[in-house]
């Protein structure tokens, strides 16, 4: 007799990656309320603010021409203020990483109509792209958890504009999963789910 009878996991299974593509879209795209409550949790957790996704969107971008670069987001979805997240799960992520980001970005946040009577520039809700980065690190500090905006180095003055670029590098991780469970930030909390969930 299954001592399970609502569940399909098993003892003794070994969960699926969660890190590959397929599964980490199935797992938080799914029209239940379990997976949209889930992807809220893990904006908000990242953004730093409470966030409700209300509806996942088209994730291919519809392009002008036949010479166009088709673009596909991993979870494109937007929050109950308007905002528009981007989440993208990097498994085997290339050099030029970094720069697929800025791009993502910069198509999510011109996708908002702002033409008609009435709107301007400052109806543009804010944009996130986020990149969860499984194998590969691309900032030379012990930092797991970054966000990227535009800012004048130089001076230290923010253009407080409303697009930023949030990046959760997994192998980064190794004095984090150390920590007693109840000392882990909801951010920490999720990326040693997404690095550990198949490490018995």
């Amino acid at each position: 007799m299954n001592k399970y009878p609502n569940s399909q996991i098993q003892p003794g299974d070994i969960p699926l990656d969660i890190r590959s593509d397929p599964i980490f879209k199935a797992v938080f795209t799914k029209e239940v309320p379990a997976a949209k409550g889930a992807l809220s949790n893990l904006v908000s957790a990242l953004i730093g603010r409470k966030v409700a996704v209300i509806s996942i969107l088209a994730n291919e971008q519809p392009i002008d021409g036949l010479g166009d670069r088709k673009l596909r987001y991993d979870i494109k979805c937007k929050a109950e203020d308007g905002e528009l997240i981007n989440v993208e799960m990097g498994l085997n992520t290339r050099a030029y990483e970094p720069l697929r980001m800025e791009f993502h970005t910069g198509r999510l946040y011109t996708t908002q109509e702002i033409s008609g009577k009435g709107k301007t520039y400052k109806h543009l809700k804010e944009t996130y792209h986020i990149s969860i980065l499984a194998k590969r690190s691309f900032f030379n500090d012990g930092v797991f958890l970054h966000t990227f905006k535009y800012y004048d180095p130089e001076h230290k003055i923010s253009l407080n504009g409303r697009t930023r670029i949030i990046t959760l590098e997994l192998c980064k991780l190794e004095g984090i999963v150390e920590k007693p469970a109840d000392e882990l930030s909801p951010a920490e909390r999720w990326a040693v789910f997404f690095e550990y969930l198949t490490d018995a």
